[in-house]
């Protein structure tokens, strides 16, 4: 009787559990290592039909990608935390000025389309370069690039009108 795609699994993971918690060990702390065995084992769950006979080096390979994804993610932390470090010492100016740069900044996007302002935030604020926020967005880079320049004339005159006359500007009308 072929066994049931739980008791496949059930085997898959006694078998190769401690092997895999041993890679991840090795190339890791104890509690990212933890992360890693768990990811592992939930692809190999989802990917069941894809695991080999022979699955402890499918598993490995797994593993060394659950592994990357965490250096990458951990290596994009480390990078927004010192951007966010750098921000707060670069900043001379007292905190109310601050605050009412982010309120003038948030009213010129709130002027903008919802397409405009995300080609400004993937760019700005998630730092994504060109190809990848077209990737994101999910158009060329060339319709991108166009959207961002025109996101970017359009934000540019927004702040300019709410600059001129703070409290009686009205938002320049959405195209």
């Amino acid at each position: 009787m072929k066994p049931t795609r739980q008791e496949r699994f059930e085997r898959l993971f006694r078998a190769n559990h401690a092997a895999v918690r041993g890679y991840a060990l090795r190339r890791a702390p104890a509690e990212v290592a933890q992360d890693v065995v768990a990811e592992t084992f939930l692809v190999a769950w989802r990917r069941l039909e894809d695991v080999p006979e022979d699955a402890l080096p499918w598993l490995f390979g797994v593993a060394r990608r659950v592994l990357a994804n965490e250096r990458r993610s951990a290596d994009r932390r480390a990078a927004l935390e010192q951007r966010v470090a750098s921000a707060e010492v670069a900043g001379t100016s007292d905190a109310g000025d601050r605050v009412g740069e982010a309120e003038l900044m948030r009213a010129a996007l709130a002027g903008l389309s919802e397409s405009h302002r995300e080609a400004l935030m993937l760019v700005a604020w998630h730092g994504l370069t060109g190809a990848r926020a077209a990737r994101a967005a999910g158009c060329s880079a060339t319709t991108f690039a166009v959207r961002l320049h025109r996101a970017r004339a359009k934000l540019a005159a927004q702040l300019a009108l709410l600059e001129q006359a703070p409290g009686e500007a009205q938002p320049l009308e959405v195209s």
